[in-house]
């Protein structure tokens, strides 16, 4: 037979072993604060930061442009009236360049910063707009090329004389006779006037010369870039300074508005289960921390009651299931030791009764515990209403008291026809337990009215007994209360039957109170929301 394998042992707890989700530790919300608010206000800053960066270098970059600009119209301005370019570019100012050049791009004159004369030719071809460098330094060109228009005048051509004409024969007769009729001019001046002869000017043409010229301007950026770069150093301190002073103030200012908070928890923290009773001291005024100090008072003011009430509704149901085991075991060693004593039926009867009793009271209890659970089941169907009334007035009629008096007259008369919506098991109980509520403080009378009006129903139940103190008509519906008059345990109830209506009552969207009856005793009123007809 093979010899079976060891078995390996099951992995121990290690130190991987058992390990449930990492818990990561949080910083505190002091902390939490602090840095949302410097991380919050560093991004604002720094968007802020860079906006101002790129507006101020776009702005202070214009001022040397337009400067460049001015230097051109300038320019273009002497030139088209006539101005030589050396005229036209004369003047010098620091950190700026003016350049005329011929259609060809030939430097003809030079004008601005004598340092950058040298390097004129190396703007000569810029356009607008350009950046450029001058012996290391940034400079930003303008640039505009004009034609100026001149008149050009040609040299004049030699004047053509106009000869004079020669005397005829009939010219030296006409003479010959005047100088024998009278007197003749002199000579010389005949011959003057012969020989002179007229000169005629020729129209001279002229036409209308365009020169091109392109005047280049360049402006430094020095100034602008030393303002911005100046700028930005001061935003680099102040900055990071801003941000030091907010994250020590919101620290301080944090720390200093939670500590009351931290307070108010080292205080709760020290609240147990035997401690309710302690409250939280108010620091007074509207703000977050004294309605934070109100709010946990309240609350440990709710638990305290919650407490309160377990603790006695637990002393109060045990009590109660006691009492009863108590009389079965009674009955049952009498009759084990002194079989004679009491016979099976008188026995029997007693263990039924108590039983009875007992089962009451547990089913009590589970009506309640689902009710404080939010676990009352409610099969909502329409419920005649007045049928349940009807059968419970009729069954109190058949019931002797067990007291011992007389029996009750019960009157339904005012009993109406009237619908609700709801569990008709637990509107059964309700009707069952404010009628044998009545009939066990009644002296002689009870009577039971229902009517439908105003979209509800009202169920009243009156009796003629001792009634219900006004100081009692709210305590009377809490769990095992019996009054001083009710404190006899043979009178029946265990004091869950008012408790039980009100559960169930308020679970179908109504009400219960209690109130003086005109018969003299208690009224107890019940409003439900009516159902469809």
């Amino acid at each position: 037979m093979a010899e079976r394998a060891p078995r390996r042992p099951a992995p121990g707890p290690g130190p991987s072993a058992g390990i449930g989700p990492r818990r990561v530790r949080r910083a505190s919300l002091r902390s939490r604060i602090t840095v949302a608010a410097v991380l919050a206000v560093a991004l604002t800053l720094g968007v802020f930061a860079l906006v101002f960066a790129l507006v101020q270098q776009a702005v202070l970059a214009d001022a040397p442009r337009q400067a460049a600009s001015a230097d051109v119209d300038r320019a273009v301005s002497a030139l088209a009236i006539g101005s030589t370019p050396s005229v036209a570019v004369a003047g010098e100012t620091d950190g700026s360049l003016v350049v005329v050049t011929d259609a060809s791009g030939r430097v003809l004159a030079v004008g601005g910063d004598d340092d950058f004369a040298d390097v004129a030719s190396s703007i000569a071809s810029s356009g607008s707009g350009d950046r450029v460098s001058l012996d290391g330094d940034a400079f930003v060109v303008e640039r505009e090329d004009v034609g100026v228009e001149s008149t050009a005048t040609p040299t004049p051509a030699a004047s053509t004389p106009t000869p004079t004409p020669t005397p005829t024969d009939d010219d030296d007769d006409a003479d010959a006779d005047s100088g024998s009729g009278g007197s003749r001019p002199d000579d010389g001046e005949a011959d003057d006037d012969a020989t002179s002869s007229t000169d005629v000017a020729t129209p001279v043409p002229t036409r209308v010369v365009t020169t091109g010229y392109g005047v280049v301007a360049a402006r430094s950026l020095e100034e602008a870039s030393a303002a911005s770069s100046a700028s930005l150093v001061t935003l680099g301190v102040a900055i990071p300074v801003a941000l030091l002073v907010l994250g020590v103030t919101t620290w301080l200012v944090v720390g200093r508005a939670l500590r009351p908070v931290e307070s108010m928890r080292r205080e709760v923290d020290t609240v147990t289960a035997q401690s309710l009773s302690h409250r939280l001291p108010d620091p007074g005024g509207g703000d977050e921390i004294a309605r934070l100090a109100r709010t946990l008072n309240g609350m440990l003011d709710r638990l305290d009651s919650s407490a309160t009430a377990q603790r006695r509704f637990v002393g109060d149901a045990s009590h109660e299931l006691k009492t009863p085991l108590a009389t079965i075991r009674q009955h049952a060693e009498v009759a084990l030791l002194h079989p004679g004593s009491i016979d099976g039926a008188a026995l029997a009867g007693t263990v039924l009764g108590e039983e009875a009793r007992l089962t009451a009271l547990v089913q009590g209890l589970l009506v309640l515990a689902r009710a404080d659970e939010g676990a009352l089941g409610v099969t909502r169907r329409p419920v005649d209403l007045d049928d349940l009334v009807v059968s419970e007035t009729a069954r109190l009629r058949g019931v002797a008291r067990p007291d011992g008096r007389g029996p009750l007259a019960v009157d339904a008369t005012a009993v109406g026809p009237a619908r609700v919506d709801g569990d008709e098991g637990l509107l059964g109980q309700v009707v069952h337990n404010l009628v044998a509520n009545a009939a066990r403080h009644a002296d002689a009378r009870v009577a039971v009215a229902l009517v439908e009006r105003d979209g509800g129903v009202v169920l009243a139940v009156d009796d003629d007994g001792a009634g219900v103190a006004e100081a009692d008509r709210e305590r009377v519906f809490d769990r095992f209360v019996r009054l001083d008059e009710a404190r006899a345990r043979d009178a029946g109830g265990s004091g869950l039957g008012l408790a039980i209506v009100r559960e169930i009552v308020r679970v179908h969207g109504g009400a219960v109170s209690v109130t003086a009856s005109p018969l003299g005793g208690a009224r107890f009123v019940v409003h439900l929301p009516a159902g469809p007809a």
